[in-house]
């Protein structure tokens, strides 16, 4: 008996044994099928994007791999921007919402102060070294957030703000540098605006997607001070496989010739023709360089703006300031007004995707036309956009809030491919990173003035004064744009006569 029980539990063990083989081996079995499901879903995601961002001959000239750069640079940058705002903005009651909103916005100005004067004037000294520079904001940035991180644990604020505005301009001078060089690496089958709208609606998506895996990963880890600093320790890691991926990026990025300024058409020929600089500088007909005049050599000198690009840049501040505006006004606008059974969190959810979705359709169309008059371009969108608005404003209801919302978006997301296009077209390269910085300090000065026109009119509770003031403004900005130009024409016939 005792023998036969001994062989029982014998057999039991070996049983026993061979089940949790056989577990363990279909355990390794699901963990092996699952890792390679993951690696093949990234696999091909990775495909994919190489696929979009190859096409019509961006593989060939290398701006693929910018592309690309920034697309790592834009996953990164939503990580870093989520983090701050559960540390920075987000963590107050209703009541503050306002003027917390007003805080942001000016704090946005900030990098500007040094964007526009010092680091634009840096970068158009530079001939040889774009390639490092956009490597270096990378590095700079991960490094940056890795300090972050700390003092986010710590709740070290003195550390923190520098930090971030650190960030901050390290991303602007990313993005005066790579429209700078865009130029340099645009196949003859894409225009200028065709490319920079392939780049917004690559930064939008990017860091839509990027949110999205930053928000999931800070609720993982808890919504506090612990899920934002690993939040931003991710991304220091996205920061430094970025400028890894970098160094993918052609020499062509430092190579200067007489058609380097490129044109709307993409062709070398064109670009001679059309980029043709100022006088008195950069590089004349034959390609020798013409001497600068003596004020372009100051540090702090504003560059030289040609009319026709002055233009687009007003017309560009018209939009963003009227987009700035709606962000901010029709914001708070639906947590006051009441349409139907509608709740305010249903209307500002609306409002946010109205706002993506006019990203999407303004790079979309930004890229579908092929435009190759951006000019007459940013006229027609700035006409179409005060319509909208004005008859949005006389049919005020929470689907008119929603359209001018959605018809802003799309301005001025074309616009500033028009514009983008308007520089790296007539802007000479020995001044063209002074002019995108420039622009770009422009540009959000234009975004935070209307914000905050946004947040005052607010206070009226009434959506349909606010949409008639942004109609009206636009109006009075089309008209002085019209003017300008017809003011301009006639000095020029004037000039022609008198020769």
């Amino acid at each position: 008996m005792g023998e036969t029980g001994t062989g029982e539990r014998a057999s039991r063990a070996s049983r026993f044994f061979t089940a949790s083989q056989h577990a363990a081996r279909a355990g390794a079995s699901a963990a092996t099928g699952a890792a390679r499901a993951g690696a093949a879903a990234v696999n091909g995601t990775t495909r994919l994007v190489h696929r979009m961002t190859t096409a019509s001959g961006a593989g060939r000239t290398g701006l693929s791999s910018l592309l690309e750069l920034s697309i790592a640079g834009a996953i990164g940058d939503a990580f870093v921007v989520i983090a701050l705002a559960g540390t920075l903005f987000f963590s107050s009651t209703a009541e503050q919402a306002r003027g917390r909103a007003a805080y942001a916005l000016i704090v946005t100005i900030a990098p500007y102060a040094v964007l526009a004067p010092l680091i634009g004037p840096m970068l158009d000294r530079v001939r040889r070294g774009n390639k490092y520079i956009l490597l270096g904001t990378f590095l700079a940035r991960g490094l940056l957030c890795w300090g972050m991180a700390g003092a986010v644990e710590d709740k070290d604020v003195v550390t923190l703000l520098p930090a971030a505005l650190g960030v901050l301009v390290l991303q602007k001078a990313y993005a005066v540098t790579k429209a700078a060089v865009t130029p340099r690496l645009l196949p003859s089958e894409i225009t200028l605006v065709s490319a920079n709208s392939r780049f917004s609606l690559a930064s939008l998506l990017s860091t839509s997607a990027g949110a999205a895996l930053a928000l999931g990963l800070d609720h993982v880890l808890g919504d506090h001070s612990g899920g934002a600093a690993w939040t931003l320790r991710v991304a220091t890691v996205i920061y430094l496989a970025a400028m890894a991926l970098g160094f993918r990026l052609p020499d062509r990025v430092d190579e200067t010739g007489p058609d380097e300024a490129g044109s709307a058409n993409g062709s070398g020929a064109a670009r001679a023709d059309v980029g043709r600089p100022a006088a008195g500088a950069g590089p004349g007909p034959t390609g020798a360089a013409i001497p600068r005049p003596a004020g372009r050599r100051r540090r702090f000198a504003i560059p030289h703006i040609p009319p026709l690009v002055l233009e687009a840049m007003r017309a560009n501040a018209a939009i963003r300031l009227c987009y700035g505006f709606m962000i901010s006004f029709l914001a708070f606008i639906l947590r006051t007004e009441k349409f139907g059974h509608t709740s305010d969190k249903v209307a500002l959810g609306g409002l946010a995707v109205a706002i993506a979705v006019g990203g999407l359709l303004g790079t979309g169309i930004g890229s579908a036309l092929r435009a190759r008059a951006p000019q007459l371009l940013i006229f027609i969108v700035l006409v179409l956009t005060m319509v909208i608005t004005a008859l949005c404003a006389i049919m005020f209801g929470l689907t008119a809030v929603l359209a001018a919302a959605l018809a802003a978006a799309i301005a001025q997301t074309l616009v500033k491919a028009s514009l983008d296009s308007i520089l790296q077209r007539d802007i000479p390269a020995e001044t063209r990173s002074s002019a995108f910085a420039f622009s770009e300090t422009v540009h959000q000065l234009a975004l935070v003035v209307g914000g905050l026109i946004g947040l005052a009119l607010s206070l009226t509770n009434s959506g349909l004064t606010g949409l008639t003031v942004a109609a009206i403004g636009l109006a009075l900005s089309l008209c002085s744009l019209l003017l300008a130009r017809r003011h301009r024409i006639l000095r020029s016939q004037t000039a022609r006569l008198g020769g």
